[in-house]
Formats: C-alpha cells, structure tokens, sequence
C-alpha cells in the first residue's frame, strides 16, 4: 500500500509499505479521507515528540469503510463507514477513574504509538476496539464532513473547559480551523457576542462565514480597544488561544474581565516560554487553564452536532489534496494558505 512515511523532522516519503495485517480482535479500516492537524505540523517540524516514532506512518484525523474484521470482531462488518477516536485510554488509572480519560497516564493514540492515517490502510488495534474507539457513522454524515469530528471533538472538550455560557463574549485568537470551530461551538453554547482575531485576510473572512460577530485585525486594529468597547469597558467572558504563541498569552489575560477565563487550546512548543503578569491574575482573580484532545463522549456530541447540521463543515477545510500532496498539505497548514488539508485516498 501507498503510505506518507515519517522519518524525522521535515522528512516525509511517499512510499509503498506492507499492507497490515490484523489479528483475530482487530480491524482492517481503508482509510478514504484524512485530514491535517496543527499538531501534525508540529511533528514534521520536531517541535512534537512524545509518543512520536521514527519511521512511522502519522495522521490522527481519519474516516474510512472497514476493508477486513478480524474471526472474533462481531460489532463491525465490512463496508461500514467509520471513524476513529485516536487516544485509547487505559480505562484504570487515576484519571482514567476521576473523568479525564483524555490525559490518561498510559494513553496510546493513532498516529503516535500506533500507525495513523497517511496511509491507504490502518490496523485498529484490539485496545481501540475494547475501548470503543472505532465508531459507525451516520448515513447522513459524508465522509469529508466527518473527518473533522476528532478536532471539533478536542474543541467541546476545550469550551467546557473555558465554561462558555450563554450571554457571554468570547474572544478566539487565530482564525484557522480551530479557532471557526471555537467560533461556531461559542454561538452554539449562546454567546451573546464572539470576537475573532487573525491577521491573514481570507480567515477573517471565512469567520464571519462561521457566524463571527466581529473580526479584527490585530495588526491594524487594537483588539483590547474593540472588546472593551463591547463590553461596557468590562472585557470578555471568555478568551479562547486556538494558537500556540507564548508571546500572546499575558495580551489574552488582559483581555478578560475580573473573574474570566483564558483557554491555552493550542499546543506550545516544549520549553518555549512566555511571560506573564501574576498580579493581573490574582487581583482579577482570572481563572487559567489548558485543553488537551478529547473523550470518547466529545467525539460522539461532535459527531451529533455535525449530523444535525448545527456545524458548518464547509468553512473549515481545503479539499483536493492526494496523499502525494501530503507535504503540501501540511505546509499549507502551516502557513496559513487554505483551512485544515482535507486529503482523499
């Protein structure tokens, strides 16, 4: 089979690998369409490690038919479009047991420990099954539409997070696919006004499509001026970082309000730091916190949201790639030329 084959910081090879082959508890999924993750550029640049193997096949955002079902797999048959939650939690440990199965102590994921969807094909490993972690798709449901239900999954998880509540105004730095995801979950959550900002010019565009009330540009504009305007001088609910700029964070807490919260959503690069003002903190008694991917239950309320329309899929992504577009597609992302590189196989 044809594979995208990552061998090391910005190497990535196109090549033909064995077809895997399943044991008696696992599934053979065809993968039909993948997608690119910021965090997918961060591996290919060797800003991301952990978990990361050299060579291996990477891809967390993925949607297929099942190809091959193992002797003993009776939930799932042949033909059946499915996708896939990635982080397989352990199910035992401590926050496993306490309701955070998304940063599970001994979590394997697909695209780290075991290989992802760059690929024409992927081994569901017996672990993700017992997990439940490949999930039947809706009929209504296309394919395209359905590979971004992982990373609107990771964002739900991140709204109840920052506890986006209706009446609110919520501010999202960066207009990529994240930052419209947070967009439209904040209107659907009820926020009374949602401000995005982002520099490049057909993102702020495709965030009013999303249903932003206000774009700025913060290279022209001062965003501070512009939510304190909107506030009655108060400051926002709510400030969502879908970009991982340490420089930016003490510029988000002042954004807030006495009492509001920043969401660090984005992945940083490890042992890249970022000053910030602790008194701005305590005195406004600003609640900090960060998000990291998902839950099961996030993957199915997203999976939902898109079924019933409530999600528009159309703004979020570039179609058109091929796997071997793969490196295009990740430097697309990563320099923000199109939305999140929806790749068909």
């Amino acid at each position: 089979m044809k594979a995208a084959v990552f061998h090391g910081p910005n190497d990535m090879q196109l090549q033909e690998v064995e077809k895997p082959v399943i044991g008696n508890k696992e599934v053979l999924m065809k993968v039909n369409v993948s997608a690119v993750c910021g965090t997918d550029v961060r591996i290919y640049e060797g800003k991301k490690t952990k978990g990361v193997r050299t060579p291996s096949i990477i891809g967390h955002e993925l949607v297929g038919t099942v190809e091959e079902v193992g002797v003993d797999v009776e939930e799932f048959s042949i033909g059946e479009k499915v996708g896939v939650i990635p982080v397989i939690p352990c199910g035992k440990c401590y926050y496993c047991m306490n309701d955070r199965e998304n940063v599970c102590a001994n979590r394997t994921a697909i695209g780290y420990e075991f290989d992802g969807g760059f690929a024409e094909y992927v081994r569901i490993p017996e672990s993700a099954l017992k997990s439940g972690n490949l999930v039947k798709l809706p009929e209504n449901v296309s394919l395209e539409e359905a590979v971004i239900t992982e990373p609107l999954a990771c964002c739900l998880n991140g709204q109840r997070k920052a506890n986006v509540k209706m009446g609110d105004t919520v501010v999202i730095i960066g207009g990529g696919p994240i930052g419209l995801m947070h967009v439209q979950l904040a209107k659907v959550a009820g926020a009374k006004h949602v401000i995005l900002s982002e520099p490049i010019d057909h993102r702020r565009e495709k965030a009013m499509l999303a249903g932003a009330d206000l774009v700025v540009n913060p290279e022209s504009e001062s965003l501070e001026n512009l939510v304190l305007e909107k506030t009655e001088q108060l400051g926002a609910d709510v400030v969502i970082m879908a970009i991982g700029v340490p420089t930016l964070v003490n510029s988000c807490i002042s954004l807030l309000k006495k009492g509001g919260t920043l969401n660090l959503f984005a992945g940083f690069t490890k042992g890249v730091l970022g000053e910030i003002d602790p008194n701005v903190i305590h005195y406004n008694e600003i609640n900090v916190n960060g998000t990291s991917a998902l839950t099961r239950s996030d993957y199915y309320n997203s999976l939902s949201l898109i079924s019933s329309g409530q999600i528009n899929t159309e703004v979020l992504t570039t179609k058109g790639y091929k796997l071997e577009d793969i490196q295009q597609a990740i430097m697309d992302v990563r320099n923000g030329n199109g939305m999140k590189s929806v790749i068909h196989i």
